[in-house]
């Protein structure tokens, strides 16, 4: 519910704030008063488009705010999502309009309009003689007909629009992996020839390469190392002259000395081991010399497989262990696609599924639907009959339609205010005082299915007069046990069953002013007398106390 408006500087309003209550607010004053003027200002901020020329002549800026107050239940996800802290379901929403730009704010926190025409769908209907918002788009008409029906329809709405998201993500997955196979058609012979070329590489050790290049740095010096290798032994343990024939003597010499003095036995022995080991080493190097043997033909395997290995490396990666690596990486890449085709069949099957259980679901829900739509359709019928529209004819049309979120349906609130006339869609009603009362009749019928708690009708009663009066009145009573009503008048039928009265008065000295009254008993008496007769007297007087009841 909206707690107050303040308004100022807007078109003849110069500073005006309305506390507003529960139930039923009602204000009256003079035509061309400005009564109008404060609804068009609630209805600029939020988000209905105006210009500079609503800004209050010798001023420079124009400035509305409101306060509303939310219940418990309401959905605060908008505001989260943008940031913006409700102060306890408090939502203070302000506009500031200068000749070079508007400035909207909730809880002082700059919104875009569209976010502010977003929510006021979930705030408030505004029903003027010129536009009326929630009923009459028709983008509102299936979910209002949805909230009227009973839980388990509700449920199954629910259930439908989770489903119906689900197949929609299930779609994007399908076609994302279809995309998917299509590249990988004209990639797969691509990473085939890429692995197998790796394959044929047959690479088991990752330091082959470093291997190769040592093998084949003997066997070019292949000449070289049997020359070092067979000098070596000839110098060792070649004919006279050798080293080991020069020692011999020595040991000869030695084991003399042990024999005459055991002292010398440790020396004996270590020069005889040292003695072995060269005789040992003069036998490798002659063997070594004599193995050595020039092999063309493994030079040549050699140099064309560190040349195969090169090539390899220069293309998948700078060590072989990056090469594996690689073969690796195009392997599970290869799988992938292979077991994408086994996703894509999964994921077909789920969708299959998913689509019978929606169009199962949606043959209910539409059942539920059309079903709902009549006993509505009669409801507003006797309803607008009520409100002396005996004629009328109303309609929820209930259509085929392109699967969407919310199920197969098309709906449309369809009427005729004159009985010659076919139904047609609410936004053609052209009467000002017939739209009043039928989106009065509306409203009292949803009240329990539509989200908003505050309604505010300007002039409702036009073309309206008598019984049609007191029927509008008892109408609106009703309606302002579950909302708050806000309606401007000129009936004092419908004024006085109000909970609360706001006068309105145009003040013109130099310049014109506009002032709001909250009335309260003999100051209400006389409102009401003063719409009743056009004049304050003891028979007015006495019809507004009979009206009040007091």
């Amino acid at each position: 519910m909206i707690k107050t408006v303040t308004i100022k500087n807007y078109i003849l309003i110069d500073d005006i704030t309305l506390e507003l209550n529960k139930g039923f607010n009602v204000i009256t004053g003079e035509t061309g008063a400005g009564k109008s003027i404060i609804i068009s200002a609630i209805d600029a901020a939020l988000g209905a488009k105006v210009n500079k020329e609503v800004i209050k002549t010798g001023t420079d800026r124009a400035f509305i705010e409101l306060v509303i107050e939310v219940d418990e239940n309401f959905d605060n996800s908008m505001f989260e999502a943008n940031g913006i802290d409700l102060n306890g379901k408090e939502i203070i929403i302000s506009k500031e309009i200068t000749p070079s730009y508007n400035r909207s704010r909730i809880n002082g926190v700059m919104v875009v309009q569209e976010f502010i025409k977003e929510i006021r769908e979930k705030l408030l209907d505004i029903h003027t003689q010129h536009q009326s918002y929630n009923y009459v788009q028709q983008k509102n008409h299936l979910t209002l007909l949805d909230n009227f029906a009973l839980k388990p329809h509700r449920d199954n709405v629910l259930t439908f629009k989770e489903k119906y998201n689900k197949l929609i993500s299930l779609r994007k997955k399908l076609d994302d992996m279809n995309n998917r196979i299509n590249s990988a058609k004209e990639k797969e012979d691509f990473l085939k020839f890429q692995i197998k070329e790796i394959e044929d590489c047959s690479i088991e050790d990752v330091n082959e390469c470093e291997k190769l290049e040592k093998e084949l740095d003997i066997l070019s010096n292949i000449e070289k190392l049997k020359e070092l290798s067979y000098s070596s032994y000839w110098s060792l343990n070649g004919e006279d002259g050798s080293i080991l024939n020069a020692l011999s003597s020595v040991k000869t010499n030695i084991s003399k000395l042990t024999s005459m003095d055991e002292n010398t036995a440790e020396i004996e022995e270590s020069f005889i081991n040292a003695y072995e080991t060269l005789k040992d080493i003069a036998s490798q190097m002659r063997d070594y010399s004599e193995s050595k043997e020039n092999d063309n033909e493994r030079m040549e395997y050699i140099n064309e497989r560190l040349s195969l290995l090169d090539k390899i490396k220069r293309k998948y990666g700078n060590t072989l262990e990056e090469v594996l690596k690689t073969y690796e990486n195009l392997s599970n890449e290869l799988n992938s696609f292979e077991t994408v085709q086994e996703d894509i069949e999964t994921t077909e099957k789920e969708i299959k599924l998913l689509e019978g259980e929606l169009k199962n679901l949606s043959n209910i829900i539409s059942n539920v639907r059309k079903e709902l739509s009549v006993v509505l359709s009669e409801a507003v019928e006797k309803k607008l009959s009520a409100l002396e529209l005996p004629k009328s004819k109303f309609k929820i049309s209930v259509e085929p339609a392109e699967m969407t979120e919310t199920g197969e349906d098309r709906a449309e609130f369809l009427i005729s205010a004159n009985i010659s006339e076919d139904v047609k869609p609410l936004s053609k009603i052209a009467s000002g005082g017939e739209i009043s009362r039928v989106m009065l009749s509306l409203k009292s019928i949803f009240a329990q299915a539509d989200k908003t708690n505050t309604v505010i009708f300007d002039e409702i009663d036009t073309g309206v007069s008598g019984k049609a009066s007191q029927a509008v009145a008892d109408c609106i009573c009703e309606l302002s046990k579950s909302h708050q009503i806000i309606l401007i008048t000129h009936q004092p039928i419908i004024a006085a069953k109000a909970d609360s009265h706001f006068y309105v008065k145009k003040e013109q000295s130099d310049v014109t002013k506009v002032k709001v009254f909250d009335l309260k008993d003999e100051n209400r008496v006389k409102a009401i007398a003063l719409l009743s007769a056009g004049e304050i007297n003891d028979e007015s007087e006495a019809f507004a106390k009979n009206l009040l009841g007091v």
